[in-house]
């Protein structure tokens, strides 16, 4: 009977790599990350002939999912407080969690000469409506609203005030323009050097706790491991802070 020759021996004879199996990723991702994520996934899969599929939603309820046995790979949360519990709570890998994305505040209209450092729109509340993400369940509400406390605005803009689910829900707010303005995270309204039209304020990083946006691995396998392994090299920091995000050290 003719033998088959041993693969990765063959391969390795003819100068080339034996090929892995084709895997499905399941990422679940915050809302403020999806544009980001789907470009990475792209580019990891070009690579390793992998497919990611992403879900996305808050972290407070991809968080609740996750507990409740939602059949995820990897989890990408906005914060690192959701990440941290699951690893204390034995839901996720052991010594899995990193930090792959800072997240940053910014305060946009699609309206030109609306928004500026003065902030005069919020103190004169020269606005139907204020969109910010729900401070309950996204990173990026509770940030919102830690800024809106210390400039003293909290209390006197609740009647103008509508919330979104997530980040995604806020943003979308005041892009078709139900909300005159909003808080959104910098990567909705930035790509490559260039913000979207309209009129924007950094919210200076002074305002708000970090947004230190956490990765963990769900389940074992060799393929989301690669991932993991991916969202930490040079060339997933560079897409990563082509969206406005700031990153640790790449390795």
């Amino acid at each position: 009977m003719k033998k088959t020759p041993y693969l990765p021996l063959l391969f390795a004879l003819l100068g080339c790599s034996a090929p892995l199996a084709a895997d499905e990723i399941r990422v679940a991702v915050a809302t403020n990350f999806i544009d980001v994520m789907e470009q990475l996934g792209k580019n990891f899969g070009e690579q390793s002939g992998h497919k990611v599929l992403v879900s996305s939603g808050s972290t407070g309820k991809l968080y609740a999912q996750i507990k409740n046995g939602a059949p995820f790979d990897v989890f990408l949360a906005a914060d690192e407080e959701r990440p941290t519990l699951l690893d204390e709570e034995g839901v996720a890998i052991a010594d899995s969690r990193f930090t792959y994305a800072l997240g940053k505040l910014v305060l946009w209209s699609p309206t030109a000469d609306v928004v500026d450092e003065t902030l005069q729109v919020l103190k004169a509340q020269n606005f139907d409506f204020l969109a910010i993400a729900n401070p309950r369940t996204a990173p990026y509400g509770r940030a919102a609203q830690q800024v809106l406390e210390t400039l003293g605005c909290w209390e006197a803009v609740q009647p103008r005030m509508v919330r979104g689910e997530n980040i995604g829900q806020a943003y979308q707010y005041v892009y078709s323009r139900n909300a005159q303005l909003g808080f959104v995270a910098k990567s909705q309204i930035f790509k490559d050097d260039v913000f979207a039209d309209g009129s924007y304020w950094q919210v200076p990083e002074y305002l708000y706790d970090p947004i230190v946006q956490q990765a963990v691995l769900l389940k074992e396998g060799t393929a989301a491991r690669h991932l993991l392994d991916y969202l930490r090299s040079p060339a997933a920091a560079r897409v990563i802070e082509s969206y406005g995000y700031g990153v640790v050290a790449a390795r």
